[in-house]
């Protein structure tokens, strides 16, 4: 039975999700788990790469598992409490054998966090500025993002991506009325490494005046990353949601 699996965490400690050589992983967090109940090598696929330091607060991993779902609910309850305080498993849930959790994704959502404030309880999980932003700029810039596909120029260099092509659904700035932060939203299909990081970067010169939403367009028309703006730190960027086809879920009765 194929499942995908439901978690989040802090990224902090992490070198990012994916497994890699002589460097912590959530990937490897989670499959030595796994393994260590299951007493065999278990293997998870997630929904996609989070760069070293970005948190997630739901990424989705598919496993296929010789259980039913009660006994793979069992699991992830038991997994979840040998893994450490910065990764939790909510839950698990079947899904069609042909479901794959970063191929099937139809959408991904990620947040960007900026606080003018000190925030003593969040310090390490925000960006703080110490200058303003003009939103309504950065919004008519944000606002162009839909109308291109090729993101060459907020793409990490030298990857092993076989295309730069991406489909922005949405992307915005808000200030969130309960904590004053400044919020940045953008979904897409999928996304470049560095990529919304790298958006952000350029987004804030033209927040701080630097650069106009008329260069922010020209930026991307050049497929240069050199003519982007720095990526902005990652330890404020969140992968907030991934989206799949209802038709993938098999009923949980």
């Amino acid at each position: 039975m194929r499942y995908f699996i439901y978690l989040s965490y802090n990224g902090t400690a992490y070198s990012g999700w994916q497994t890699q050589p002589n460097a912590p992983s959530v990937q490897e967090t989670i499959e030595r788990a796994l393994s260590t109940i299951l007493q065999q090598p278990t293997a998870i696929l997630g929904a996609g790469r989070t760069d070293a330091g970005v948190h997630a607060r739901e990424m989705v991993a598919h496993i296929d598992l010789p259980l039913d779902l009660e006994e793979a609910r069992h699991l992830i309850f038991r997994a979840d409490r040998l893994l450490p305080k910065d990764i939790a498993l909510s839950r698990i849930v079947p899904v069609v054998p042909e479901a794959h959790a970063r191929f099937s994704a139809v959408g991904r959502t990620y947040r960007y966090y900026v606080s003018r404030e000190k925030m003593p309880f969040a310090q390490d999980l925000v960006l703080r500025m110490y200058f303003d932003l003009d939103i309504e700029r950065m919004n008519e810039a944000a606002s162009l993002l839909p109308h291109f596909t090729d993101f060459t120029s907020f793409s990490k260099l030298h990857t092993d991506v076989k295309t730069n092509i991406c489909h922005v659904q949405e992307a915005y700035w808000r200030r969130d009325p309960e904590t004053g932060m400044l919020v940045f939203t953008i979904t897409a299909d999928r996304f470049l490494r560095n990529m919304v990081r790298a958006i952000v970067g350029t987004l804030f010169q033209v927040g701080k005046g630097r650069m106009s939403p008329e260069d922010f367009s020209r930026v991307i028309e050049a497929e240069d990353r050199s003519l982007a703006g720095s990526s902005a730190p990652a330890h404020a960027l969140y992968l907030e949601r991934v989206d799949y086809p209802e038709e993938l879920f098999l009923p949980l009765d």
